[in-house]
């Protein structure tokens, strides 16, 4: 495909075009904080904080600058071509979105907030569409498996979400206000601080727009988000902590269902109370229990889904020199009590409302420099399809103080969901988990104002769980592969801040030969930022390459390329003005399509002008 050719030789050229900054930025080994930025802490990966090298993993930070410049009115708009990931989406503004992670389905990927677990217990994956951009700080993206530290449905990676750390000394006040096209309003506000050992952190926001059609022809569908956000935290002088979140989001979306307008009540929220315990200097133990719960009301068939994942997780973490050691135990219960699925023709409750599932797990890392070893293991114990095993070994080799080769395995497996083995007419009590198998090989180059990352992975998934033609039964797919590349650059160098990503995927059916449905093999994203005193400028092209709507592989989707535009003005001390411009070239995009073969399309050219006020 041209259009993604031509993006593999933009990308090149990038690379060979930041060599020259990147050793010219060498010499200044004084940067320091710029080392930081490039080589950033990442949590969700090892369950301790590692940098990007030392994770031994394929990892992307998107941090507070860059949510805070992109400013997108949804989540999905920054995953968009990030390395490994693809995005799908049933049109824009609250439409039901999709994301891949190297190949996989949007529920064999696990989505997080400050550590707790958001998915449907019926459907299996996140509702990414309700998310508010604003309500978060950053977002750790980790590709591969890790079914061994989180239990089922690991296999493609996690992305973690991190709402607001709290400031020091305050109340420091955040508030924001804009709006744009399609009579879109947006408003935020938030408050946080500390005082004493306590942390504090209170947010809302409020979104509303009136859409735009998703079938040509067709009316404007509208969507709004009320989300509310808590945290606190207090830390005694022991060093013992304990602390609160809670995060709710709920509204409206409005969708075309047969021609006809139809409209989808939801809400979801995560919420959960830890303590952290240091029991000596080189033992603590944490204890956490949260819920999530996703809701929706579709008015047109008449459903209520509401789901409930409660969990208590116990880790303890104990250290001697470069060595850590993590073990603990987790107890999880979704329940779907009074969820209805509708009119017909699959009206009634579910045959089965409730089950659990209690893990233990334990992680070794090892630092024997240059040479480090990262082992864990997981055994879970569903009631509803049986146990599993899942474990990973990751070895990393420091070639210098600059190179650092990685090699890992890891095994993770998908638990079928309440739609899957209870949906009336199409639910298979039979059904077996999905397992796989992870192998993968990479290498990062970190300097002080520069980095580069690839890597090359193959994933076998045996069991895959498919949904057949109407009145026919959820089935097991025997064997799956997905192979793929992944290159990433980034590179912060005077006043500009420069990155690209490419991403190669080949998920195949080994049954038929034919790709998965819905993914993109290829895609490209370059992201370029660049500061003027009071101003900044900048602007991001994703291209994404075609992909089927059928596992036939007969009906293409073709590919695209977006621009988006920004800018910023720092107009007086703690006062900003911000502008964005999505899909700037005004592009008509398709990820997916209807049933009857019309396509779900995607907003045109969007700007959004919104006032700042604090840090």
């Amino acid at each position: 495909m041209n259009t993604t050719r031509n993006a593999s030789r933009g990308l090149a050229a990038f690379g060979l075009a930041l060599i020259p900054l990147g050793l010219h930025a060498q010499s200044e080994a004084d940067s320091d904080d710029i080392a930081v930025d490039l080589n950033p802490l990442v949590i969700t990966a090892t369950l301790a904080p590692r940098t990007a090298d030392e994770s031994l993993a394929s990892v992307t930070l998107l941090d507070e600058t860059t949510l805070r410049r992109q400013d997108p009115t949804g989540v999905t708009d920054l995953l968009r071509g990030q390395p490994g990931v693809d995005v799908s989406s049933n049109g824009s503004f609250g439409k039901q979105s999709s994301v891949s992670i190297r190949g996989t389905s949007n529920n064999q990927s696990l989505l997080m907030i400050d550590g707790i677990r958001l998915r449907s217990a019926t459907d299996g994956g996140p509702a990414w569409q309700y998310l508010d951009p604003r309500m978060f700080q950053r977002a750790e993206i980790v590709r591969g498996p890790r079914g061994s530290l989180y239990g089922a449905d690991a296999v493609g990676g996690v992305v973690q979400l991190f709402t607001h750390d709290a400031q020091e000394g305050g109340p420091h006040p955040r508030i924001s206000a804009g709006g744009g096209s399609f009579d879109t309003q947006r408003y935020s506000a938030g408050l946080s601080g500390s005082s004493g050992g306590t942390r504090y952190s209170f947010a809302g926001s409020h979104f509303t727009t009136d859409g735009t059609p998703v079938r040509r022809g067709g009316e404007d569908m509208g969507y709004d988000n009320t989300s509310a956000l808590a945290r606190m935290s207090h830390t005694f002088d022991s060093g013992a902590e304990v602390g609160f979140l809670a995060l709710r989001a709920r509204g409206t979306t409005e969708y075309d269902e047969s021609g006809s307008m139809a409209t989808t009540d939801y809400m979801q929220q995560v919420a959960g109370i830890y303590g952290e315990l240091p029991v000596t200097d080189s033992w603590s133990s944490r204890l956490t229990l949260s819920e999530a719960r996703d809701e929706s009301v579709n008015h047109f068939w008449g459903s209520i889904l509401d789901t409930q994942t409660r969990t208590a997780r116990w880790e303890n973490t104990l250290t001697s020199g470069g060595h850590e050691l993590i073990i603990g135990a987790e107890y999880m219960n979704d329940s779907v009590a009074g969820s209805v699925t509708g009119n017909m023709p699959w009206d009634g409750p579910y045959d089965i409302e409730e089950r659990d599932n209690k893990a233990v797990f334990g992680q070794a890392l090892l630092d024997f420099e240059p040479l480090a070893v990262q082992a864990s293991l997981r055994y879970d114990d569903n009631e509803a399809y049986g146990d599993e095993i899942t474990g990973s070994l990751a070895l990393g080799y420091d070639i210098n103080s600059h190179h650092t080769l990685r090699a890992s395995y890891g095994t993770a497996f998908k638990a079928p969901t309440f739609n899957d083995l209870y949906w009336p007419g199409f639910g298979n009590p039979e059904l077996e988990a999905e397992t796989s198998k992870t192998v993968e090989l990479g290498v990062r180059g970190q300097y002080v104002r520069w980095f580069w990352d690839a890597a090359i992975y193959q994933t076998d998934i045996d069991n895959l769980i498919v949904w057949q033609q109407m009145g026919q039964p959820t089935t097991n797919v025997p064997t799956t592969r997905i192979r793929g590349v992944e290159l990433s650059v980034g590179a912060e160098v005077d006043d500009w801040t420069l990155a690209a990503a490419a991403t190669y995927t080949d998920p195949e059916d080994r049954a038929t030969g034919n790709r998965l449905r819905r993914r993109s093999s290829q895609s490209a994203r370059f992201d370029v930022d660049r500061e003027l005193g009071e101003w900044f400028l900048g602007g991001s092209w994703v291209l994404q390459g075609y992909r089927y709507e059928d596992a036939a592989n007969t009906d293409r989707i073709g590919g695209f390329g977006l621009v988006n535009l920004r800018a910023g003005w720092q107009f007086a001390p703690l006062w900003s003005a911000r502008l964005t411009v999505e899909n700037a070239i005004d592009k008509e995009y398709v990820t997916t399509r209807f049933f009857d073969g019309d396509d779900y399309l995607n907003a045109g050219r969007a700007a959004f002008v919104s006032v700042h006020f604090g840090q």
